[in-house]
């Protein structure tokens, strides 16, 4: 089943109390594809980068089976920048700057071949942004959205208007918080899959993911790591993995995203082990099962466990 991903293909500067990278590639898009390209057959990227954007960060990504058609050179500008800093608490950052750039101009033209897209990820954008491409993919089977609390803030309306158009919404818990109004995160999500989502996956990073499907409540853990260098992109690894999952599966049903959800919490823990997209570039599927079946074994409730009543 084809996958579309339309965000930010970028530069990013992180520190972290653990090291620092400069101007390393990153963007939603990029950790989206690179995570969908694992399950998905066919993986899209709808993005704009500028003239100074290396054809080996190009050449990178085609090597990975990722469509790249979609991908626009502006060359009259600089592709988007980001600067963060991070806090021990690596649920708290710093950002240090936002270069828009060629983003700030920039107007999603989907390539005809990319207009049949099955499952499309919206990546963390305006939500006119996000509306312009819901407008030129022809009936997707499913609408997967990522947003943030600047978005929330600044354009409700807008975001309102795109959730009612939404099958999954994907967000963290003070951002589900801030969006209903609740502080408890049932009631919250309950608000939430009233505005349009069906179905709705709350990250709540160390603490793993909730997931709202229909009558289904699924909690997912975290995995547990020693080495945490770099949570940037987790969330849009975590998208990735959740939607190519169900790509390669061709259904939505509840257990089907109970799956989705412990795919990219999978995926989510391999990449903050290192700066950027680095683990996503060369994990081995290997590897990716072992962790899958981690998973299934750190919420394995045994069999026998006695109740009260007996």
């Amino acid at each position: 089943m084809s996958l579309l991903a339309v965000g930010t293909v970028a530069f990013d500067t992180i520190e972290t109390p653990f090291g620092r990278a400069e101007r390393i590639l990153g963007g939603s898009a990029t950790y989206i594809t690179l995570a969908a390209r694992f399950f998905a057959d066919t993986v899209r990227l709808n993005a704009v980068v500028g003239s100074d954007f290396p054809e080996a960060h190009v050449d990178l990504l085609r090597a990975r089976g990722i469509d790249l058609n979609g991908l626009v050179r502006d060359g009259d500008g600089e592709t988007f920048f980001w600067a963060g800093r991070y806090h021990y608490d690596l649920n708290q950052r710093d950002t240090l700057a936002t270069h828009l750039n060629v983003l700030a101009t920039f107007e999603p033209d989907l390539p005809a071949s990319y207009r049949d897209s099955r499952i499309v990820c919206l990546g963390n954008l305006d939500p006119t942004v996000q509306m312009q491409v819901l407008d030129q993919v022809d009936a997707p089977e499913l609408v997967v959205l990522d947003t943030m609390n600047y978005w929330i803030e600044n354009t409700p309306d807008a975001l309102r208007t795109v959730l009612e158009r939404v099958d999954v919404l994907i967000i963290n818990d003070a951002e589900a918080r801030e969006l209903s109004g609740e502080p408890n995160l049932v009631r919250a999500a309950r608000l939430i899959r009233d505005m349009g989502p069906d179905t709705l996956v709350i990250k709540k990073g160390e603490h793993g993911a909730l997931l709202f499907a229909g009558e289904t409540v699924f909690s997912a853990p975290a995995y547990p790591l020693e080495d945490i260098h770099d949570p940037t992109g987790a969330g849009d690894t975590f998208l990735g993995g959740f939607a190519g999952h169900l790509a390669r599966t061709g259904t939505t049903d509840p257990e089907a995203m109970k799956e989705a959800v412990v795919m990219g919490s999978a995926l989510a823990s391999f990449v903050v082990e290192a700066f950027g997209p680095e683990q996503l570039l060369h994990l081995p599927a290997e590897a990716l099962e072992q962790r899958v079946r981690a998973f299934y074994q750190l919420s394995a409730i045994p069999e026998g466990l006695a109740l009260l009543s007996e």
